[in-house]
């Protein structure tokens, strides 16, 4: 048996796509394809663990608590995985570190376009 994936509406399309590029062969069903526009939590997880697939969300506020619950009440799920967006923070402050950088104080800024032969940015 292979294991068999659903994005929550609010998983990023690129980490699905990423994961696809990956390995082409894994069963990643998109939000949109299982129609779960409009759906509550409690909904998308029953119809994920119909089709025998865990659930792949951003949602660590309130995903952990609707499981437990769905449990609670009878349900039966093959689980939730969650992806916590690090990386844009991490980003965000390595380019305010970079941005700080000794050559600034040579007028230089590390983040302008390079002028190509006759043609300015």
């Amino acid at each position: 048996m292979s294991i068999r994936f659903q994005a929550d509406n609010d998983l990023k399309r690129i980490i699905i796509d990423a994961a696809l590029r990956r390995e082409p062969g894994i069963d990643f069903q998109t939000a949109h394809t299982a129609r779960l526009d409009n759906l509550d939590d409690e909904e998308v997880l029953r119809l994920a663990a119909l089709q025998s697939r865990i659930l792949v969300s951003h949602d660590k506020r309130t995903m952990p608590r609707k499981l437990a619950s769905f449990i609670a009440s009878g349900g039966t799920s093959p689980g939730v995985l969650l992806v916590i967006p690090q990386a844009q923070r991490a980003l965000s402050r390595a380019t305010a570190k970079l941005r700080n950088f000794p050559n600034r104080r040579r007028g230089r800024d590390p983040f302008r376009a390079c002028s190509l032969r006759g043609v300015n940015p």
